[in-house]
């Protein structure tokens, strides 16, 4: 997981080949007139999902990972307080892995929460569970969906208990 400001998204144009064109599009589109919903950057490869949600309290909130996607989540308005833990130490899986909706949660406690601001983000990769939309208020955020796929090595950083080579990049 990282947390900066949206000012260094720069510093992490080389973890992916897609993260450069995901922080272009912030810096060329006027996030506040989006609605909510999705938008297609370079197909299913990177895109964006503009949310605005009443914030939840942290016990509402339940831990998410995702095996295709690595989320970059950009607080647009409001502050979201996100739950992370490590997904090698989640021993709590309310479901199975979804390959169709891409997600499987978990009712383990966060190991720790951090509060993401306005024009700040956080980079979830598959290795990381997060809880987000937690907070008072309304919170207005875009979350860019990357490709994982182009990523070096990332099927490989899945724990082998959550490891499935059928559906992890299909």
């Amino acid at each position: 997981m990282i947390l900066d400001r949206l000012i260094n998204a720069q510093r992490y144009a080389a973890l992916h080949p897609l993260f450069p064109r995901a922080f272009d599009y912030v810096r060329a589109t006027d996030m506040s007139v989006l609605a909510p919903g999705r938008y297609d950057i370079a197909g299913d490869e990177l895109f964006a999902i503009v949310e605005q949600a009443p914030g939840r309290t942290r016990e509402r909130a339940q831990l998410e990972c995702h095996r295709k996607y690595i989320d970059i989540q950009l607080v647009l308005q409001g502050a979201d307080e996100m739950g992370w833990k490590p997904l090698a130490d989640c021993r709590d899986p309310v479901s199975d892995y979804s390959a169709e909706r891409d997600i499987m949660f978990f009712s383990d406690a966060p190991a720790a929460w951090v509060a993401v601001p306005a024009g700040h983000f956080c980079i979830f990769f598959p290795e990381d569970t997060h809880a987000p939309l937690v907070g008072a208020g309304e919170i207005r955020k875009v979350i860019f969906k990357v490709a994982a796929s182009g990523m070096a090595g990332a099927a490989s950083r899945l724990p082998d208990h959550y490891r499935n080579a059928g559906d992890l990049h299909g």
